[in-house]
Formats: C-alpha cells, sequence, structure tokens
C-alpha cells in the first residue's frame, strides 16, 4: 500500500486517532480530552473542549520559539508603488495593538466585525485582531455594492465594522467610505463603530461613529490573547446560494487550525521559513485559509498582493513576485493564467525572471481547462497541480498531495481525495455510481476538521442546503466521476450557482435584481462558457405587456442594475430580450435546459414542455444574436 493509501485509509477508519495527532502539532491553552463528538443534529464537532487561539498559534508562539525576526508578511502593491516587510514580532505587536484598540470600543468574545477592506497588510491585522479577543469576524469582498454589504451586516449583526478610505485598482481609486455608509443606512441593523483606515491615495470624511485607525491603536493597550473552546466560531463567510439571500458559512477555530496546519505540509510541502504565495482576496475563503491564516500557522512567509495578474504593469507580474521574494509554492486561479497567456502567449515574460525557487503551482477555484493546463506544463519546469476545494470546507477536497506522495497528473483531475475525506459519487437513488460514470459528489460523514460547523443563525439551512439530499453525507453541489484509477473528475455545478473567475455567485440573487424592475415581466439568468473567467451571467427577459421602450436600453438599464445592487464582479454584460422562456407544466423555468442551449449541448424538444415553439423561441434568439458576439461588442 502507498504512503498516501495508508495515511488516507487510517483519516477514514480511524478518524479520531488520526486527527488526535495532528492536533498535537499546535499550541493549545488546554489540550482537547474529545476529539470528536456528533450534535444533535448527527454533524461532527472537533475538539470541543481543548482550549487555544489562533491569533497565538500564528503569531505569539512563533515569537516566543525565536522566530520573531522573520518576516510574516511580504506586501506588494504596484497599484500605490508600495512595498512592507512585517515581521513575525512586529505583526504580533500590531495585532495586539489593535485589538485593544477594538476592545476599547467595546468587542468582546463572541462579538461580530465586519471587515471591508483591500489587499493591505491592516486586513490581516484587523482579522487576526477579532480572534486574539475571540470575536467572530466577517470579511466582505471590497467589490460588492452596498446592498450586498447591508445584507452581510444585516445578518452578522456586527458591533463594529472596519474598513479602509478606498481600495485602489489599476487604473482608479474606489471611495470604500460611501459604499459603507450606504450599506449601514440601508441596513436594519446599525454597528456602534467604524474604525476607518486612511489611505494616502483617498481620505475619507468622519463623521459620529467613525474612528480614525490611526489615532485609535495610538491610544489603545495592547491585548493579550483569549483562550477559546476548540469549537467556537472564528468567522463566518458569505457565499452564494440558490436563493437571492447569501448563506454565512461558519467556521470553527480548533478544527480550522488543525486542518490548515496539515494542508499546509502534506498538501503544499511548506516548512517554517519557506515562502508561500496565493494570489486571492482576503474577501474569499482562499484568503482566508491560505493568505492569511495557514502560511503563519506553520511558521512560514505569506505574500499578500494589490494587484491584477496581467496590468500591474505586465504580464509578468506574477513571475516577477514569485522571483523576488523567492517563493516556493504558489496558488492561484487558472482564470488568471488565461489572462496571461492571452497577453503572454509565448511565456517571453517569465524569460525575465530567476524563477528557479518556485516548487509547485497550485491551482483551485474553478475547473483547470485541459488548454490552460498543458500550456502551464510546457512553459514552466515544475508540477502544475490543480486542486479542488469549496468555501464550505475551508480547505481542498481533492488534490496532488505534494508534500505527502506526489503522483502523475491527468488533465482536467484534481487527482485523489485528501486524508479525512471520504468523498464518494452517488447516482440519483443514492447508490454508488460505477468508475467512469457521472453522479453527485458527496462526503460521507463525518467531515474532517476544518469544514463548515453551521450557517450563521440558520440550523434548517445547513441541513437542507448539504446533509438532507443524501442522509449520512454532505453533498457538495459538484457533479463528477472516478476513473479506474481513483482520479477525481469534477465536472460542474448541479444547481445555479455560477463560477465566474473562481467567485461562487448565485445567478438567483441576479434574477432577484432583475426581475426587480418595473418592465420585466419574467426573466431567467443562466451561466454561459467563457473562454477566460470560465463562465460569465446571461440574462434572459420577457418584458410586460404593452412594453413599447427600447430593448437596448432596457438591456443597458438591466446590466447597470446588477452592477449598482451586486456589484462589476458579477460580470454582467449581457441581456437578451425574448419572447418566452421555457417551462415545465407547473410553470418552473428550465434553466439547465437553457443552458444546455447556451454551450450549444441541446437543440430537442422535450416532452416536459407545453409549447415546443417556446424553446425554439430562445434557441432562435441565442442563434440571431449571438451570446459570444454580445460579449465581444460589449465588453467594459
Amino acid at each position: 500500500m502507498s504512503t498516501y493509501h495508508r495515511e488516507f485509509h487510517r483519516s477514514i477508519e480511524q478518524p479520531e486517532a488520526f486527527w488526535a495527532e495532528q492536533a498535537r502539532r499546535l499550541p493549545w491553552f488546554t489540550p482537547p480530552t474529545t476529539i470528536l463528538e456528533y450534535d444533535e443534529a448527527g454533524h461532527a464537532r472537533w475538539f470541543v473542549d481543548g482550549e487555544i487561539n489562533i491569533c497565538h498559534a500564528a503569531l505569539d508562539h512563533h515569537v516566543e520559539q525565536g522566530r520573531g525576526d522573520q518576516p510574516a508578511i511580504f506586501w506588494d502593491s504596484p497599484v500605490t508603488a508600495g512595498k512592507r516587510v512585517i515581521t513575525y514580532a512586529e505583526m504580533r505587536d500590531q495585532v495586539a495593538r489593535f485589538a485593544g484598540a477594538l476592545k476599547g470600543l467595546g468587542v468582546e468574545k463572541g462579538d461580530r466585525v465586519v471587515i471591508y477592506m483591500p489587499m493591505v497588510p491592516e486586513a490581516l491585522v484587523a482579522m487576526y485582531a477579532c480572534a486574539r479577543l475571540g470575536a467572530v469576524h466577517s470579511v466582505v469582498f471590497g467589490g460588492f455594492a452596498p446592498h450586498e454589504l447591508a445584507v452581510r451586516i444585516e445578518d452578522a449583526e456586527p458591533r463594529v465594522v472596519v474598513a479602509a478610505s478606498c481600495g485602489v485598482e489599476v487604473d482608479r481609486v474606489i471611495p470604500y467610505k460611501p459604499i459603507i455608509d450606504t450599506a449601514i443606512e440601508q441596513s436594519a441593523h446599525k454597528p456602534e463603530a467604524c474604525v476607518v483606515l486612511q489611505r494616502e491615495e483617498l481620505t475619507a470624511e468622519l463623521t459620529g461613529r467613525d474612528h480614525d485607525w490611526e489615532a485609535l491603536v495610538a491610544a489603545a493597550t495592547p491585548a493579550d490573547c483569549v483562550p477559546v473552546k476548540g469549537g467556537d466560531p472564528l468567522y463566518v463567510l458569505y457565499t452564494s446560494g440558490t436563493t437571492g439571500k447569501p448563506k454565512g458559512v461558519v467556521r470553527d477555530t480548533a478544527g480550522y487550525a488543525v486542518a490548515l496546519h496539515y494542508s499546509m505540509e502534506t498538501i503544499y510541502d511548506m516548512a517554517p521559513g519557506e515562502v508561500f504565495f496565493s494570489a486571492s482576496d482576503v474577501g474569499w475563503v482562499v484568503g482566508h485559509s491560505y493568505i492569511v491564516y495557514a502560511p503563519l500557522l506553520r511558521g512560514c512567509t505569506t505574500v499578500v498582493y494589490e494587484g491584477k495578474p496581467v496590468k500591474t504593469p505586465d504580464a509578468g507580474a506574477f513571475w516577477r513576485l514569485i522571483s523576488e521574494y523567492r517563493v516556493k509554492s504558489f496558488f492561484t486561479a487558472p482564470t488568471a493564467f488565461r489572462a496571461i497567456k492571452k497577453e503572454d502567449p509565448d511565456g517571453k515574460r517569465l524569460a525575465q525572471h530567476d524563477i528557479s525557487c518556485l516548487e509547485a503551482l497550485f491551482l483551485a477555484g474553478e475547473r483547470l481547462d485541459p488548454p490552460t493546463f498543458h500550456w502551464l506544463d510546457d512553459l514552466l519546469d515544475v508540477p502544475v497541480i490543480d486542486h479542488w476545494w469549496q468555501t464550505e470546507t475551508g480547505w481542498p477536497i481533492a488534490a496532488n498531495l505534494h508534500g505527502l506522495e506526489p503522483m502523475p497528473t491527468k488533465a482536467g483531475s484534481a487527482t485523489v481525495p485528501v486524508p479525512g475525506f471520504d468523498v464518494q459519487i452517488l447516482d440519483r437513488e443514492g447508490e454508488q455510481a460505477a468508475a467512469l460514470e457521472q453522479g453527485s459528489v458527496v462526503i460521507k460523514q463525518p467531515l474532517p476538521p476544518g469544514c463548515l460547523v453551521g450557517v450563521w443563525r440558520d440550523p434548517q439551512r445547513f441541513h437542507s442546503a448539504y446533509m438532507a439530499a443524501f442522509p449520512g453525507y454532505y453533498l457538495t453541489g459538484d457533479g463528477g466521476y472516478f476513473d479506474e484509477d481513483g482520479y477525481l473528475f469534477i465536472m460542474g455545478r448541479t444547481d445555479d450557482v455560477i463560477n465566474i473567475a473562481g467567485h461562487r455567485l448565485s445567478t438567483g440573487e441576479m434574477e432577484e435584481v432583475v426581475g426587480a424592475h418595473p418592465a420585466v415581466a419574467e426573466c431567467a439568468v443562466i451561466g454561459i462558457h467563457d473562454a477566460l473567467k470560465g463562465q460569465i451571467p446571461v440574462g434572459l427577459v420577457i418584458p410586460k405587456d404593452g412594453f413599447d421602450g427600447d430593448e437596448v436600453a432596457l438591456e443597458e438599464a438591466l446590466i447597470a442594475l446588477v452592477r449598482e445592487k451586486i456589484g462589476p464582479i458579477a460580470c454582467f454584460k449581457q441581456v437578451l430580450v425574448v419572447d418566452r422562456l421555457p417551462k415545465t407544466r407547473s410553470g418552473k423555468i428550465l434553466r439547465k435546459l437553457l443552458r444546455n442551449i447556451a454551450d450549444g449541448k441541446e437543440y430537442g424538444v422535450p416532452s416536459t414542455i407545453d409549447d415546443p415553439a417556446s424553446l425554439q423561441d430562445v434557441h432562435e434568439a441565442m442563434k440571431e444574436r449571438s451570446v459570444g458576439a454580445a460579449h465581444e461588442a460589449r465588453q467594459v
């Protein structure tokens, strides 16, 4: 039996012994005596009686072990021409003082703090400061519009909001303070205070509840780490669901710390003192796990990058960063390399940089399409490793375990399940599918440490969204299959969540925005294939009877409305006005069928549609007004 198979089978057959061994590698205030237990609903809970603090484990502990002078963060911002190096000792001190500032505003263990910040070191400081106090942070991606921020504030009910005065893009400065003010105005919950980090590019006008970051910190007394129970929540991170309301994924403290520490060694092959670079954002789960927490738990240095892959300043940005900071493992989404490939197809920018330090390239967030895989595989002399995971799991479900037993790669496959994840493929009847037979990808209980422990204040939604479809299994929402060698292939979502450049967004939420327009009678939003971003949304709209306005003007208004309510991240740039939409006899719009039509997979008329002409109308509309042509014509 191979090293991988021994480790995997032990994790499945003896989960308590396996994870107890991993837990002993972290510094606890009180080691756990109960490794695994189940709540009243039958969901796994890990290390619940242990006491730990993830800030202590990631910062104070390493300073105590002599790593105080080692860089914890390399911050690189080509959009502001800024660079900073922050050591472990400096990071600990900044976090302790900001934690004291939050404490001075009344933040206590269990309170929530919403963080709305760009990719600056202070975003990490704020997250760790919350963890230091035992407070629960909820980070919101800085690209979201006021409505999206308001929904999260209302659901999380934070005592304090922490923000920056602005975000900086390649060619513009985005004021954050007006977004925050509008969001708080729209929210039924009103935070007690807002702490604003003033940036040189744009300062914000502060009002009654606002506090200047620097002034607040200067007057604060550093705070010590608060011991928390292993099962206490560390953060709430909102992810898109099939309805308009996002789900607040709750992550516990100890299980998350144990899983991340294990993954850094087993999957990414990282040792203390080495440099890890994940080109993501702190607003997403990749940023939480592999920019903020995992590298520092492992005693590594993390690269925090404020910029884009191709325009800051060129398609060699990633290669420059890897060379300059001597990055050992690099992790990003395939979209980034599709953009680089388009800009620099021959890899000429790579030749300008020494990346001999790089030992592996990891990709996740969306399916790694074979053309991009082969382009990278030909370009680089290191393994190109696809792996698959979700906001809900917090760390990889399937991977090529570079630090345990590297395996041959297969284009389109995430390789094999990570130890702890009992991944299975089930058919519609709940029976195990044979090799090469597609079905629902599920994970047999117990979920390993690090996975979500619930949906914020909505246990019924947690059960219905993830556990109800196949009792005893967690439903990933993805379809896929195993091949004869046990390699896992993920083929895409089985629900109405689409993946735009590695970011999961709800088409249902976009439909709510589009459907609210007074001229719209019915609508559907579907995801279609896009060569650069993986998927992009397209709106199909039926105007109300009597509508005699300009269709182009309506389309433009709907695009602007989605941009206003959700944000540019939705990439909603295409709307088609149609006469009919295909429906079931009960009146449900056949969105899966629409996706198949848009992708050119289905042109027949299924018997479940009452009026065959309805399908043909949609099909003809798509043919006549090519979605691809519309995409090219309406690029913004």
